[in-house]
């Protein structure tokens, strides 16, 4: 029962965070630019992992029978994977966004178009569902024998081929190399865009313009880090069974903590959206006064 509570309140968290924070974005003119358009797309990400994979947590925290379909596990496995691919290439967009608005500030608005955006955006979508469907597709080319006993609370990759019948080589093998190339390709997209940041605030004569850049960013940083150290270290993590505990720790954090963590990390550090929920909560104290 406590750790239904704490996930409860993690989960109702995410589901407002992430939501209150499509709403405020759409109802706001003054967000409605790329960097709060890709933004609102983070959100609704953040939100659907987090309803793949919590609310089956949950249940299994207060029922005896933990037991869950092959079709119902396979269709989890599949959109926790869209969604986790998705995230990592719009957190690598948020990045070249960044490199743009401070590296070419001027042209801005002409290269950051509606139509570039909805194609990154676009991108993002359909790189995280191919994937899901080729990880999926190998997944479904094995035996499995009778019922059994996954060992974590989500459809994770590595426990559904542990208990698979079938040799899982190619499986592993396909998803090794996809979700290294994903992870590269996005880190080499982040760290280039960042390093020109960097090397462009460096040479920037005002402190002042220094301090809003690094604010900007900062952000978009601590998001960044936060996700990808996770997935880092799921990755590091040695394949032997003294390892699943830390597998299933590192696992909880990344798919029920971190959508949490994303519009609190935005909303706390970012002055628009701030000034924006002020506005939101004036106009409906005053309706309320009226």
């Amino acid at each position: 029962m406590p750790l239904f509570l704490i996930f409860l309140t993690i989960y109702t968290v995410t589901v407002l965070g992430n939501l209150g924070m499509i709403m405020i974005i759409q109802i706001n003119p003054t967000l409605h630019t790329p960097m709060y358009y890709f933004l609102s797309h983070l959100s609704f990400v953040d939100f659907c992992y987090s309803t793949v994979v919590t609310p089956k947590l949950l249940e299994n925290l207060v029922v005896e029978d933990r037991t869950i379909s092959f079709i119902g596990c396979i269709m989890q496995f599949f959109f926790a994977c869209v969604f986790v691919v998705t995230e990592t290439f719009m957190l690598a967009v948020m990045a070249y966004d960044r490199f743009v608005a401070i590296c070419k500030p001027l042209l801005y608005m002409i290269v950051m178009s509606q139509k570039l955006c909805s194609l990154l955006v676009g991108t993002s979508y359909f790189w995280g569902i191919a994937c899901s469907l080729t990880y999926t597709y190998f997944l479904l080319t094995l035996s499995f024998c009778g019922t059994n006993f996954i060992n974590n609370f989500v459809c994770e990759h590595a426990a559904i081929v542990s208990v698979s019948c079938s040799d899982p080589y190619m499986s592993q093998k396909i998803i090794l190399v996809s979700a290294t190339f994903n992870e590269i390709s996005s880190l080499v997209i982040i760290l280039t865009s960042y390093v020109f940041i960097f090397v462009t605030v460096m040479r920037m004569t005002s402190t002042g313009g220094r301090h809003k850049a690094f604010s900007t960013c900062a952000s978009h940083l601590a998001a960044i880090t936060i996700f990808h150290g996770t997935i880092l270290f799921l990755y590091c993590v040695p394949d032997s069974k003294s390892s699943w505990l830390m597998v299933k720790v590192a696992s909880v954090f990344y798919t029920v903590v971190i959508p949490m963590l994303n519009p609190l990390i935005y909303s706390l550090r970012n002055k628009d959206v701030k000034e924006a929920v002020k506005k939101l909560i004036n106009v409906k104290l005053f309706w309320d006064t009226m």
